[in-house]
Order: C-alpha cells, then structure tokens, then sequence
C-alpha cells in the first residue's frame, strides 16, 4: 500500500513529464516514423540543444526563475559569429575564438540585465521576455543598418544582394577548414555502440573512485555500476541494436555538456553557490546574513548570459547555417519549456537542495566554546521548524531573520540542537572568525576552542 502511495505521490510531482512522456508516445505511434529515425533525432537534438537548457539552472536556483533573456545571450553568440565567418577562421580554432568573442558580449549583456531584473523582483521571468523582444529591435538595427553600411562587410554572401544590411541566412561552412559548422560536432563521432561502451566504462571507473575514497556510499555505487553492465549487455541483444543502427554521437560534444554538468554541480559547493541557493530561497534571511543581494542575481544572470551564448554556438554549427534575425527568437521559450518537462519545478526549486536543518558534524566544542562566552541562545533540538527556517547552509529565526547555527552533537548526549547567534561581530571579536561563515570557520573555532 506504501509503494502504490509513493508511486502515485511521485506521479503527481511529475506530472507534466508524465504527460509529456505520454504525448510523445503516442504522436510517435501516429507519425509512422522507425523507432531507428526518432532515435538518430533524439541524440542529434541532445547534441544540439542540451547546453544552453543547462544554462538555465542557476538563476533558477538563485530565485530568478527562467531566465527568458538567454535570447539575448544566443545574440551575442550570433554577433561574434558573424565576424569570425567575415575573418575567415574555421575550423575548431574559429569556434574557440567565436566563444572568446561571445563570452566579453555576453558577460556584459548579462550585468545590464542583471541590473535591470533588480528593479523588478518577483517578476524576472515576465522581466526576461519583454527585454528580449526590445532587445530584438536593438539586434535588427545592428544587422540591417549598421553591419554591411557602417561597418562594412566583405566576404560574398554576407551582405542582402543590391541593398544593405547582414542576409537572411548565414552559411557557416565560410573560412578555412570549411567555417565552424561541425567544428565542434565533427572534432569526434562513434557509432552507438562503441559511444555507450566509452561513457559507461567511464562512469564506472569514476563511481569506483568515488567508492575508494569514501565519497559515495558502496552500496549505490554497486547498483550503479550494475545498471551500466546491464545497458552495455542489453545492447548485445539484436533487436535493441537494430533501433540505434542510425545513431552517430559527437562524443566532444557531450563532454562539453558533461563538463556543464560538472560545473554546476561544482558552482553549488562554493561560496557563491550557496549565496545563489540562500538568496533563492529567502532574500530576507540571505540580506540580514550579510549576502549582497543584488550582486549575487547579477552574477548568476551574468554566468546563465555567457552560458546560453555557448550553447548558441554550439546550436548553430549543429545546424550548419542559421536564419540571422529569426535564429534566436524562441530560444528563451523552448530552453524553459525543455526544463519544465525535465522536472524543475520554479516556484520550488530551492526546497531540492535544502534539507530539514543544515548538519554540520564535530560541533561539540565549538558550541561549549560559545556558550561559555555567553555568545548562543540554546533552541530545543525538536520542533524547531515552527520558529526557524532553512536558508542553504544556515537556519534563521523566521520573525527576526537572526542567523542560527544548526549542530549534530554527540548521539550519547544530544540529538542535535539549534544554536542562535545574536551577535556575530562579537563571535569575531572572539575567535577571529564567524560561526555563519559555515563548516570551515567552524572547524576553526573548534581548534581555537
């Protein structure tokens, strides 16, 4: 009876996916399409859109929603494209050098916007949209007017026949090596096969680390590890084999976007990780902690900017050519639409990384050392949630906003306790560091007890 009420439980969070899991099967059922075709369409289109969905997620988690102005991101990457198909450099150099010129564009874009979302919290996503279609008008005068008038233009193709202006469409294979298009596509392709032996033993090896160096729980990494052996050896079956028989991944491709995986799984254990999850949870508690607000959105506004114009680039040598004032209209709508369907949930995104009070371990006598400095008010380790709230790595008091420290103590003594911290200045004057800095400056104030 548990397992019927945690399946329907899990259906219900999920519901869109669900849905759309359900209209893709039965669309697929009716467009008469190979289960080989949708296959070989399926990995092109991950290849080609994965990146900048993945850009998406740290404004998210900083409490800015779908950041709808990447549309503006995906112009910078048009820009610098255009001027490395009018240098002429192709090949996987011209792409380095077009995600150069993207990322100064971008960066820059992305404070401006940042800055302008400031002005009207709570409404960013409304915000995002409206700044991409002026920003649109903007891109129009500069591709029609400036580009190929004031500024010149001289590789064939480029410019509107017998007017002035940058043309409809920009073909790629321009420059040396045949342009960008492929450059990054092309630079490693496998069959299915042989792609899904590589990325398995990969993972496999790496989940092996994670267990010797106690990282990851021995069990999980053996369920894991077996669910890669059984994907390698389903794959022998013939039938399963015949479905992918017309799939080719471009493997750099999708280390590129592992590498984005990475990152921001990596950003989030940072110092600035967890402003974004502490601002994106409670502005309020994030500003009385001492976290710069505003400065922290603009970061992550200006991060998901430069982002959504790397994934532009890599859309657009997918592609091979791209529709000049029409290829990144709908960017910002199907990157926010791929999310929603993925399982992100917007309005609560910051209760996925944050647990029922922050555990930090080994406490004991960095709180005894507090206490006999007259420096913690002591809160019973139960029922605590109905005064304090959980904000990333601290707790606060839900009427004051005052910060707190959640401990686990000793199992032989306490359970846990909550600890509040009235005064963090006199914590410095104390010990030379502050409690609300997180496990390390408690660590420390453990060693200097």
């Amino acid at each position: 009876m548990a397992n019927k009420r945690s399946i329907g439980e899990w259906v219900r969070q999920n519901i869109v996916t669900v849905i759309f899991i359900i209209l893709c099967a039965a669309c697929f059922i009716l467009s008469g399409e190979t289960p080989a075709y949708v296959a070989m369409e399926l990995v092109n289109r991950l290849a080609r859109n994965a990146f900048i969905v993945l850009s998406l997620i740290i404004p998210i988690v900083a409490g800015m929603g779908i950041n709808f102005a990447i549309t503006i991101g995906a112009m910078a990457a048009q820009i610098a494209a255009l001027w490395v198909i009018e240098w002429g450099v192709g090949g996987f150099g011209g792409f380095l050098l077009a995600m150069l010129l993207t990322m100064p564009i971008a960066a820059l874009f992305g404070f401006l916007i940042g800055k302008l979302l400031n002005k009207m919290k709570g409404q960013e996503m409304i915000g995002g949209l409206i700044l991409g279609y002026f920003a649109n008008g903007l891109y129009q005068l500069l591709f029609l007017f400036i580009f190929g008038n004031l500024i010149p233009l001289n590789t064939p193709g480029l410019v509107i026949k017998g007017s002035t202006g940058v043309a409809n469409t920009i073909d790629l294979t321009y420059g040396s090596g045949g342009g960008i298009k492929y450059a990054l596509d092309g630079l490693w392709k496998l069959s299915f096969g042989p792609a899904l032996y590589i990325c398995c033993g990969v993972i496999a090896a790496l989940l092996v680390v994670l267990m010797l160096t106690k990282r990851l729980n021995a069990k999980k990494g053996g369920i894991s590890i077996g669910i890669l052996a059984a994907a390698c050896l389903l794959y022998q079956i013939p039938a399963v084999a015949s479905l992918f028989s017309m799939v080719t991944v471009p493997m750099v491709t999708f280390l590129v976007v592992g590498l984005l995986c990475l990152f921001n799984v990596g950003i989030m254990k940072t110092r600035i990780g967890q402003q974004f999850r502490a601002v994106g949870q409670n502005r309020t508690v994030a500003n009385a902690s001492g976290i710069h607000v505003d400065h922290v959105r603009v970061i992550a506004i200006m991060i998901s900017t430069v982002l959504a114009g790397w994934g532009q680039l890599i859309f657009v040598q997918n592609m091979g050519t791209f529709q000049t004032y029409g290829a990144h209209e709908q960017v910002g709508l199907y990157a926010g639409a791929a999310i929603l369907v993925g399982g992100a949930k917007v309005g609560e995104v910051g209760a996925s990384y944050s647990k029922p009070g922050p555990v930090i371990t080994g406490l004991g006598k960095a709180i005894e050392a507090l206490r006999a400095k007259g420096l913690t008010v002591e809160v019973p380790a139960k029922g605590w949630e109905e005064h304090f709230t959980a904000v990333a790595g601290l707790v606060a008091d839900k009427d004051t906003a005052e910060l707190v420290e959640w401990a686990e103590w000793d199992p032989k003594r306490v359970k846990g306790a909550a600890v509040r911290i009235p005064d963090s200045q006199a914590v410095l004057d104390a010990f030379g560091t502050r409690i609300a800095d997180g496990g390390g400056a408690l660590k420390l104030l453990e060693a200097g007890a």
